[in-house]
Parts: structure tokens; C-alpha cells; sequence
């Protein structure tokens, strides 16, 4: 018996991971396929060695067996594009608040910014973000339209925010829309299940961390303090 280790990119969800190994299990050979679509990780258990060449065929078109050198490495790595993004964030809220530094001025422009960038990348595949949050949202899970429309939810935000546009109901539907998502990403963290977190949509393969609860919780912080 032969025990491989490949690493398949493109995965967004279970259903993903599901596809993925009822392709592989095709193989000649194939006795078990073990698939994580959080970390890309294929586990093949087989009579003889399965080649790449051979995987990669199997593959369906929309998924890539990533090189060795490509494989990820740990949960920091892959939150590289989370940390950039905030930083970046962060950076251009302090240089347009550079003379004045008033707080709320602040607060608005680095929420409408943080809608804004987040909800892009959500919009880039609605579909593949949808599949993704309805695993933690609790809304997204019993309500299916609601994941189809969340990215546009957060547009609609991100544009009050940046225009100053921003009474009560607006801070108590960011509140709610955010409550809702991190009552969701709290209980993933505690039965530690291991998914991909849709903050970044479907396009960016980042892992459900304690960095999505900061994320949320900071946010709800700021909309809670402006309520004030």
C-alpha cells in the first residue's frame, strides 16, 4: 500500500472537498481519499503510487495541484493577506486623519474602507463566498438568499461610512449583520472545526482563526462606541 500527500488549490467549501475525492477515488487503485478543503490537503491511500501526471487529470478544471514549493505552511502565512489588507487600512485612515485626529471622523473612514476592500473581495464570486458562510453564519445557514446578499450589504455600509452617512439604524444593522457572524465563528472556534473563513470571500483561501474574531470584535467595538 502507498500513502501520498498532495496539495489541491481552488477549494472553497465541503461540497469542494467532496468533488475532489469522488474524482480521486476513480483512480485505479484508489482505496481512500482523505480531503481537507481548509488546508488544500489530499491524503491518498492506494495499491501502488499514484502519479501527479494522474492526479491532475482526475482533477475537475476548476481545481490545481499546487507544487511542492507552493504548499502552505502554517495559519500565519496564509493570514498574510488579512494582515496586509488591516495594515494597509489602518495606514491610509491615519494619513487622511493626520492634522485632526478626531476619533469618530476616524472610526467612520476606517469602517467605510474596511466594508469597502472586504466586500470587493466577496463580490469577485458571490457563489463561492455564499457556499462558505453559510458553514459558520447562522442567518447564511437557514436563509440562503441572505449569503447572496451580503456582500451588498457590506457596499451599502462601506459607502455610509466613507460619505458620513451613518444614523442609528445604520451602526445597529452593522452591529447586527457582525453579532450574528461572530456568534458563528465563535462556535467553529470552540469545536475547533477546521473551515475557511469567507471575510475575504471565496477568491483568498484564509483558515477560521482567532484573527477573524478580533476582526469582527473590533469592528462591533467601534459600532457600539459610536452609538454612544
Amino acid at each position: 500500500m502507498s500513502k501520498q500527500v498532495f496539495f489541491v488549490s481552488g477549494m472553497t467549501c465541503s461540497s469542494c472537498a467532496a468533488t475532489i475525492s469522488e474524482a480521486l477515488e476513480a483512480l485505479a487503485g484508489v482505496q481512500t481519499v482523505s480531503v481537507n478543503h481548509h488546508s488544500g490537503k489530499v491524503d491518498i491511500l492506494a495499491a501502488q503510487s499514484i502519479s501527479r501526471t494522474e492526479v491532475e487529470a482526475a482533477l475537475p478544471k476548476k481545481y490545481a495541484l499546487l507544487d511542492a514549493s507552493m504548499e502552505p505552511t502554517n495559519k500565519l502565512t496564509q493570514l498574510k493577506p488579512l494582515f496586509l489588507i488591516v495594515t494597509f487600512l489602518i495606514g491610509a485612515d491615519l494619513m487622511i486623519h493626520w492634522a485632526s485626529w478626531e476619533l469618530n471622523a476616524m472610526m467612520y473612514d476606517f469602517m467605510g474602507m474596511f466594508f469597502l476592500v472586504f466586500s470587493f473581495f466577496k463580490l469577485l464570486d458571490v457563489k463561492g463566498f455564499q457556499m462558505s458562510f453559510r458553514q459558520y453564519d447562522p442567518l447564511a445557514a437557514r436563509v440562503g438568499l441572505y449569503g447572496w446578499i451580503y456582500p451588498f450589504i457590506e457596499l451599502g455600509l462601506g459607502v455610509c461610512y466613507v460619505r458620513d452617512y451613518v444614523p442609528h439604524w445604520i451602526l445597529w444593522t452593522t452591529i447586527f449583520v457582525l453579532g450574528l457572524t461572530t456568534v458563528g465563528v465563535v462556535r467553529v472556534l470552540l469545536q475547533k472545526q477546521q473551515i475557511q473563513c469567507a471575510c475575504l470571500g471565496s477568491v483568498l483561501n484564509l483558515p477560521m482563526t482567532e484573527a477573524t474574531f478580533i476582526e469582527n470584535a473590533v469592528m462591533l467595538v467601534m459600532a457600539g462606541s459610536l452609538l454612544l
